[in-house]
């Protein structure tokens, strides 16, 4: 099966009229977030991958041929231009006084087309075969988890060539506009609908959605693995969503009400007094959705965040704090160092 990559344009959040400058400018910019060097971890071979990803598209973007060969065929603009090569030699060895069938060693250049776009070669003239099944993927944000979404997926396809209108031949010669092919190459662009509550890696059947079948075949299936995009704000762990919600000290100490993130609208939520640092608040039904129809839960882990400057009121404030007597907060830890 054919696999579709991300599209270029939006792996550097460009839009396709972006000049070359913006392209620069955005490459540098995002480099300097996903290079691997500047994370550890399971989050190190995660910005590997965005970070190849990027090059790739930063590569194909900034080179003007390039460019103008992706904004013509997408992410298949290799192959095309594979296939515009194979035109060439074929029409130049036709020139030469090649058979005009246009074999190249006793293989027909329809076979040259078909081996590069799909592999729909292989079916004798008058039966039908099915097409070829296809495979890409579509990255959800959280948010679109959360609703469902409909995605726009561009596709291309082989389609009969409106010179000979399949035929091949033109007056018993070689069509030069497919080259004996039948097919030409067309983008083309559907619309999927995603439901709610998808799982990351869930692989989508569109029945119909593939390449078209041969001699009135059936048209083969589209295979959508669907991705979940890391979120700056919110860790999903299954259907359920943690966040990392910062505290000052005396809100921990006393309790307090504050706002909080969730992937609608902020809520407010009560801060129990004495609440510790890595405690954890619960509020039930607001993470994804699940296969059941019901919701995750949003985990709020408490983070205690300390001042970066005292004003001279906050440093009286905390002397007669220190002041007080107070249980030793590291003598457990002593102990246990102690007995080994």
């Amino acid at each position: 099966m054919a696999t579709t990559p991300r599209d270029y344009y939006q792996v550097l959040g460009i839009a396709r009229t972006a000049s070359a400058d913006d392209i620069k400018k955005a490459y540098r910019r995002l480099a300097r977030q996903v290079h691997p060097d500047l994370h550890s971890g399971a989050k190190k071979a995660e910005m590997e991958k965005k970070f190849k990803e990027l090059n790739e598209a930063q590569e194909v973007l900034s080179d003007p041929e390039k460019r103008k060969k992706y904004d013509q065929y997408g992410a298949q603009w290799e192959q095309a231009e594979a296939y515009e090569k194979a035109r060439q030699q074929a029409g130049a060895r036709a020139y030469a006084g090649a058979d005009t069938s246009g074999s190249f060693g006793g293989e027909g250049f329809s076979d040259v087309f078909e081996n590069l776009f799909g592999g729909r070669g292989g079916a004798p003239r008058g039966f039908a075969s099915h097409g070829e099944d296809l495979e890409t993927e579509a990255e959800l944000t959280l948010r679109e988890v959360l609703t469902g979404v409909t995605k726009r997926l561009n596709l291309m396809e082989p389609v009969p060539c409106a010179t000979c209108h399949g035929k091949r031949t033109i007056r018993g010669r070689q069509c030069q506009a497919c080259l004996g092919s039948g097919s030409v190459l067309e983008s083309k662009t559907i619309e999927v609908k995603i439901p709610a509550g998808v799982q990351d890696g869930t692989r989508m059947r569109l029945s119909g959605k593939g390449q078209p079948g041969m001699n009135g075949g059936k048209r083969g299936d589209l295979y959508l693995h669907v991705t979940i995009a890391p979120d700056r704000v919110f860790q999903r762990h299954g259907s359920d969503l943690h966040v990392t919600l910062p505290v000052w000290p005396w809100e921990a100490a006393l309790g307090a009400e504050v706002m909080a993130p969730t992937l609608g609208e902020p809520v407010r939520v009560k801060i129990p007094p004495g609440s510790q640092a890595e405690g954890k608040l619960r509020l039930k039904g607001k993470g994804l959705p699940t296969a059941s129809g019901t919701h995750g839960d949003l985990f709020l882990i408490l983070q205690i965040t300390m001042p970066t400057s005292l004003s001279d009121d906050e440093r009286k404030l905390y002397d007669e704090l220190k002041r007080l007597r107070h249980q030793d907060p590291r003598a457990e830890l002593l102990a246990a160092a102690q007995r080994g």
